[in-house]
């Protein structure tokens, strides 16, 4: 039995999600290819070749791929999964953006169901996955001789980055769907980390009463080399973009240490952040919701507290 992870990366540098569905292939058992495809990604490939527990790399290095186009992509992912030398009865994506975009795709050509955002293995037909914003944990079980699943990053501890020898293999098949094109794309800039690869977050939530205020943030947040954050609430109200979302509806983190600050904490948000390691909320309502999953809770004024937390970080 073999299980085929679509490798994400930028055509420079393979993606941290990577390896957390490299453990997920892991936990269900059997041999795993990581599948490259892109433009000019040998570097990609040479990485992917090192992380921990692959046995292949097979690379499609062509000008079809080099945006990972799920029109283009989808196609290739099927065919592999279905050619039966291959034996592939898994494949597997992490549940990000992309993997999002690519496997229902590949799901509706293999006439399979898609298993969503598990965060557990039972068996190699048997996986956990959130239902109800995270309130409930599904056990689901699939027949399909070929299982597609998205992989939740935040359920399974990353393998190695390095450390493995798989042997990298070229794929020469090209499937160009030609009904899609890159246009082009506009990418938030900082010089923070980013949320979903951050090991320490602060986010602020409606308490912040607006955008200027989050400043008290991004001066904790550069002491600590943290990304910030924000609820949903936060981001209705137009203090941040969205892209500081976090939750159901936003990004799904797992830092070593989340700092809520100003966050009532709505279902959709702690879906969205409760399995942080260490959880530390700052809210004058002591009857707030973040206090039931936070680990240390501080019930004070954010605009006296966060301040004195800035200087005592000097």
């Amino acid at each position: 039995m073999a299980i085929l992870v679509l490798a994400e990366h930028n055509n420079a540098a393979l993606a941290a999600a990577t390896l957390n569905t490299v453990a997920a292939a892991q936990a269900i058992g059997g041999d795993i290819h990581l599948l490259v495809a892109g433009s000019g990604c040998a570097a990609v490939a040479e990485a992917a070749a090192q992380v921990a527990g692959v046995g292949k790399v097979l690379v499609a290095d062509q000008a079809a791929y080099a945006n990972q186009l799920p029109e283009n992509l989808a196609p290739l992912i099927a065919q592999l999964a279905q050619e039966p030398g291959n034996g592939y009865r898994h494949v597997l994506a992490a549940a990000t953006t992309t993997g999002k975009n690519v496997l229902p795709r590949v799901a509706a050509l293999l006439d399979v169901d898609q298993i969503s955002e598990i965060v557990k293995v039972i068996d190699a037909d048997t996986f956990q996955r959130p239902i109800y914003a995270g309130n409930a944990i599904a056990t689901v079980q699939s027949s399909a001789a070929i299982k597609v699943i998205t992989v939740r990053g935040t359920g399974f501890d990353a393998v190695a980055a390095e450390g493995g020898s798989a042997a990298i293999e070229s794929i020469a098949s090209i499937t160009d769907a030609g009904i899609s094109a890159f246009v082009g794309e506009e990418l938030a800039k900082s010089e923070r980390p980013e949320l979903t690869a951050a090991k320490i977050i602060v986010s602020g939530g409606r308490g912040m009463q607006n955008g200027d205020n989050f400043a008290l943030l991004y001066g904790v947040a550069d002491k600590l080399g943290a990304a910030v954050g924000a609820s949903r609430a936060a981001v209705d109200a137009g203090f941040v973009p969205n892209d500081m979302q976090v939750g159901q509806t936003g990004k799904i983190v797992a830092p070593q240490l989340y700092v809520a600050v100003g966050i009532s904490g709505a279902i959709q948000h702690l879906a969205g952040m409760k399995d942080s390691k260490v959880i530390v909320a700052i809210n004058k309502d002591e009857e707030a919701p973040i206090f039931q999953v936070a680990d240390y809770g501080l019930v004070a004024d954010l605009f006296e507290a966060v301040p004195e937390l800035s200087s005592l970080l000097g």
